[in-house]
């Protein structure tokens, strides 16, 4: 039995949608950017470990991805879980830079010439909070220390808050290199801008992909967020209609998930407001439908493509990867982090820095790399995180592949998960045979609990808790 990695003809919202297994299965559970995820990492991160992670790095010369956090935001936007800094002082961020410029001049000291860089991404907060010059002196200072792919067979994108942005910083975006846009919308009613203080008007992101066409950038993503408040299913279904007029190669639909105790920006929201756990269901369901009829693909997760767009090429291919920015077709890279928060991915380590400016600063300025955070990967974690990324990715496990890549015997080692998922089978999420997992139409929307049968890291007799969202 092999992955299944074609995406199934004639899906629709209806194969994908059993509002009776929702019920039973839509709990609490990890996003899986990482196996393990960041919740295991540990306080033990250190400047020898890294460096040890880098030399190893660098003796497999894979590819390199590269990943800025620019954290700064104009104004907060209420639904906001990121790390972020809301400020109108722009020197803070002209600071920031200088902070980065030095801790990308720390980390390519260590990485040996040549490699290239495949990936690179800026994300936040709201990267085009700096200004065009300093935009420039950014990607020069990483071109400096850095050997980018300059054919534009990279994949560089760039996050972007429509709201007030004018069309002609496109040309420049795309004059530094970028080929990829993802821009946050999240929803075009005003009603709902709001009440969660996020506005981007219809003219202002329409604007904005016709520069995009223009430019001839390689692929446009747009993020929508459901189960805001004020949120219905007209506002929504409106919403969704007037987003596929513009036809993005990509689609995100969030899940907002309500953790005012987690995250403090959330108390601004009026809980009376947000829809009812039913009428965010229906939201769901009915966007699924839409997207699908108008030709979109389902990836996985919260994630939808058109059929031409790499995301869904290489999904039908079996290549496609998931890391800490999400769905990814670059799965042999190693991933370069800077900025707060930022999280490196070496070979069999992950390093996280410090989340918040100031011991970020105290690092940089005393000559150390600013780390917080590190796991390193056990066989047992680099085993567990292939296996469920082929079924986030490619809703499938094909055993002989696992076997072979890890010399292991799969029904063997993976006795009590295998005896855990006739359960599952039997609710129709997947199917079974002696040679693998296929996950059914009906699971794919759910596919994050059958990836949480395989994580060590949680107690299956306690499958519940407030840690993470909900799966759906």
């Amino acid at each position: 039995m092999t992955a299944l990695s074609v995406p199934t003809p004639g899906l629709t919202g209806s194969s994908l949608w059993d509002p009776a297994l929702i019920a039973r299965y839509n709990l609490a559970g990890p996003r899986y950017t990482s196996y393990p995820t960041a919740a295991q990492f540990q306080d033990d991160a250190s400047d020898t470990l890294w460096r040890e992670a880098v030399a190893a790095s660098n003796t497999a010369g894979a590819p390199l991805s590269l990943y800025f956090h620019i954290p700064f935001c104009n104004t907060v936007c209420y639904y906001c879980a990121c790390n972020k800094i809301i400020t109108a002082n722009r020197q803070r961020a002209t600071d920031y830079l200088q902070l980065l410029y030095r801790e990308i001049a720390l980390q390519a000291d260590a990485v040996r010439p040549g490699r290239i860089v495949r990936q690179l991404h800026w994300g936040g907060g709201t990267p085009t909070y700096i200004s065009d010059d300093e935009m420039q002196a950014l990607m020069a200072q990483t071109r400096q220390h850095f050997q980018l792919a300059d054919d534009d067979s990279g994949e560089f994108s760039i996050e972007i808050h429509p709201g007030g942005m004018e069309p002609a910083r496109i040309a420049h975006l795309r004059g530094l290199g970028f080929n990829r846009v993802s821009m946050g919308v999240q929803d075009f009613d005003p009603d709902v801008q709001q009440a969660v203080n996020r506005f981007n008007s219809v003219e202002e992101v329409s604007a904005l992909v016709a520069a995009i066409h223009r430019e001839r950038f390689k692929s446009l993503s747009m993020d929508l967020i459901y189960g805001l408040p004020r949120q219905s299913e007209g506002s929504f279904a409106r919403t969704l209609d007037q987003v596929i007029a513009l036809r993005p190669d990509r689609l995100s639909l969030f899940n907002y998930a309500h953790m005012p105790q987690m995250f403090k920006t959330q108390r601004q929201i009026d809980e009376r407001q947000l829809p009812e756990p039913a009428v965010k269901m229906a939201i769901l369901h009915q966007s699924i439908e839409q997207l699908l009829a108008a030709g979109y693909e389902y990836i996985g997760m919260d994630h939808f493509a058109l059929p031409g767009d790499e995301l869904a090429l290489a999904q039908m291919q079996g290549t496609l990867h998931r890391n800490f920015q999400g769905y990814s077709t670059h799965k042999d890279c190693d991933l370069l982090a800077f900025g707060v928060s930022a999280i490196n991915a070496l070979g069999n380590s992950h390093f996280q820095n410090h989340k918040d400016v100031t011991s970020y600063a105290q690092a940089i300025e005393s000559g150390q790399l600013p780390l917080a955070k590190h796991i390193s990967l056990s066989d047992d974690d680099l085993l567990r995180k292939a296996v469920i990324n082929e079924l986030i990715c490619n809703f499938g496990l094909d055993y002989a592949a696992i076997e072979t890549a890890f010399g292991i015997d799969f029904q063997d080692y993976f006795a009590p998960e295998l005896a855990r998922l006739p359960a599952l089978a039997r609710d129709g999420l997947i199917e079974l045979d002696a040679g693998g997992i296929r996950v059914m139409p009906a699971g794919r929307l759910l596919v994050r609990r059958l990836c949480m049968e395989f994580d060590a890291y949680i107690d299956h007799t306690k499958l519940s808790g407030n840690r993470f969202s909900r799966i759906i």
